[in-house]
């Protein structure tokens, strides 16, 4: 087999860029190891940042993401019993988040590769790279019971954290930053309206907690938990009471999923090697607090669609070969701003009263401080591209 660009991995990542590629009549396969009802049903993030839903929307798989997408114009902080409104769109120049789930993203994704007749192929087994420092890199992989071997000239890992990419590239040549958190968020999906129009923030002497939604009527709420924490321990009625105690009263309805997720950071350096380039999760992961995973994902393969355009029009691999060095001036960025967020916003692992009085003076900075209000809207709705 044969085509312009492989991509291993069918989430947000790999689905855009091969529909970005497509657009400008390029060809790609994408390779999935799970099957399409698993992919579109996994429960990740759903904050969308502004740039986001401008490059989706462009490239004309915005259609049911504008008409079902949740527009927020502002976020709130709640501590000392008080709640504190950032007023996004005010601070960051009209620009906004939409509230529309990652899992809703792939399927219109899928979608449309499926109507555009292009190569998109699940439960694929057994998928290994090679021959990445050639000009034609080669993935193997076994699909419908038959050994398969895909030439082409890029290879996109886009594969995850835990995917076959970036383990594939030789010891050495990649740097690995990281920090793991003392803390989890136990997440749960419920039957039942959001309690507030806006996602609330809770710093709480109990642990941090937050407010989400993902339509009028199911609400996601988290709260912060061990990282290993045993989800047998806590019962429904346990959550609902932990959630009144940290954010205060809200509506109960029946938890449809439960689950917890661990929290790091991690970015790999560089994002390249020969024709292999990660992007999404295969080259960094960020704390879920400033919602920046889907994003960076998407910012990635905006920038390596570029530069495989650039390619394929100039016969050069000069935007090719800036793609890591481009990516992580903004996944840096991100990867403070989650951070900074974190730190803020969760009880440490052994508190004492100085780190209180801290996380409660840079809260009452950012809630009374237009500069420090400005700074933090910038970055939740998404820097410029």
């Amino acid at each position: 087999m044969r085509t312009q660009v492989g991509i291993v991995g069918a989430g947000p990542a790999g689905l855009t860029l091969a529909h970005l590629l497509h657009r400008e009549g390029i060809e790609s396969v994408v390779l999935e190891d799970r099957s399409r009802d698993h992919v579109e049903h996994r429960i990740r993030a759903g904050v969308l940042e502004q740039g986001t839903v401008d490059l989706l929307t462009g490239a004309g798989v915005g259609e049911r993401l504008r008409r079902e997408g949740l527009v927020h114009h502002g976020i709130e902080l709640q501590f000392d019993g008080e709640r504190h409104r950032i007023p996004l769109s005010d601070l960051a120049g009209g620009r906004s988040i939409v509230i529309y789930g990652q899992t809703e993203v792939v399927k219109d994704l899928i979608l449309a590769r499926l109507e555009a007749g292009a190569p998109l192929l699940f439960e694929v087994d057994d998928v290994t790279v090679h021959e990445l420092e050639t000009v034609r890199p080669l993935i193997r992989f076994r699909h419908d019971g038959g050994d398969h071997e895909l030439e082409c000239d890029v290879l996109a890992g886009c594969d995850g954290f835990h995917g076959v990419c970036r383990p594939s590239i030789p010891d050495g040549l990649l740097r690995m930053f990281s920090r793991e958190y003392p803390y989890g968020w136990l997440g749960i999906l419920a039957a039942v309206a959001p309690s507030n129009d806006e996602l609330v923030y809770t710093h709480h002497e109990r642990g941090f907690a937050l407010r989400s939604l993902r339509s009028p009527e199911l609400s996601r709420l988290y709260l912060q938990c061990r990282p290993d924490e045993d989800l047998d321990e806590w019962p429904d009625e346990r959550i609902w009471e932990e959630l009144r105690l940290r954010v205060g009263a809200l509506e109960e309805g029946p938890v449809l999923e439960k689950g917890v997720t661990g929290m790091r950071s991690v970015v790999v350096e560089p994002m390249q090697h020969g024709r292999l380039f990660l992007a999404g999760d295969a080259a960094h992961i960020v704390p879920p607090t400033g919602a920046k995973g889907l994003n960076l994902a998407i910012a990635d393969v905006r920038v390596l669609a570029e530069a495989i355009v650039d390619f394929y029009r100039t016969g050069t691999t000069t935007a090719l070969d800036s793609y890591s060095a481009r990516c992580l001036a903004r996944v840096w960025r991100a990867e403070h701003f989650s951070w900074w967020m974190t730190s803020m916003l969760h009880r440490p692992d052994r508190p004492d009263d100085f780190d209180l009085k801290l996380q409660l003076s840079q809260l009452r900075y950012v809630t009374s401080s237009n500069a420090a209000a400005t700074s933090l809207a910038e970055n939740y709705v998404g820097l410029p591209w």
